[in-house]
């Protein structure tokens, strides 16, 4: 049955099933950044190909900010990469060669470096940031801060930090979902929102969180 979102969705989260894992096992920043920096050996490439020196992604090729996200949101990924669920060229073959402590590893170190700067001076976007902070509830828009935090910070495991995030890739993961080709999320809840945007609100919500600073989770920051 689809997931009818109200205004108090926040505290239905817990009755849709979306608890953090009671632990995540402990990963290894520093194995983890052997495997940024050189791959495994095995069939995994080196992370900074793609996703930059420190972390900070690559917006004009479209691959993301990984520096400072939740490690448990990037394990997950990570097991939907190699699980099929989640389907990518480049990441499905990482994924895949990549045995589920060194996920752990490679989760630990980028969650442990310093997130990127934001994406440059906030501009004026009325609409992102309405559709941000409110939400469109005429249209059954939920605030998106409702699952991803105050500030766009990220809610482990199931809702990434996307504050400082490309926007590019912000809109390309919402348009992935709106049509159907990204279906790793809790209980489709992000198609269930997708599917309600206007391509204009997609365009402005991204460059919204693109624009914000980006702040790092905490422990406490769990679904």
């Amino acid at each position: 049955m689809p997931v009818r979102l109200t205004k108090g969705f926040l505290f239905l989260l817990p009755l849709l099933g979306l608890h953090a894992p009671t632990a995540l096992a402990m990963g290894d920043a520093a194995a983890g950044q052997t495997i940024a920096m050189q791959g495994n050996g095995k069939g995994a490439v080196a992370c900074v190909s793609c996703h930059g020196g420190a972390g900070e992604g690559n917006a004009a090729a479209g691959f993301p900010r990984l520096a400072g996200l939740n490690a448990e949101y990037l394990v997950k990924q990570l097991q939907d990469y190699k699980a099929g669920t989640r389907r990518n060229p480049v990441m499905q073959p990482f994924g895949a060669a990549l045995t589920s402590q060194e996920m752990l590893d490679v989760a630990a170190y980028y969650a442990g470096l310093e997130p990127t700067g934001s994406q440059g001076p906030a501009e004026d976007n009325a609409l992102g940031e309405t559709l941000a902070l409110r939400g469109d509830w005429g249209n059954d828009i939920p605030a998106c801060v409702s699952c991803h935090g105050p500030g766009g910070r990220g809610i482990d495991p199931y809702f990434p930090a996307i504050a400082g995030q490309h926007a590019g890739y912000i809109r390309s993961q919402i348009q992935a979902w709106k049509g159907g080709t990204r279906k790793n999320d809790a209980n489709d809840l992000m198609r269930v929102v997708a599917e309600r945007k206007t391509d204009e609100q997609i365009e402005a919500v991204s460059r919204y969180f693109a624009g914000q600073p980006p702040v790092k989770p905490t422990s406490g920051d769990k679904a």
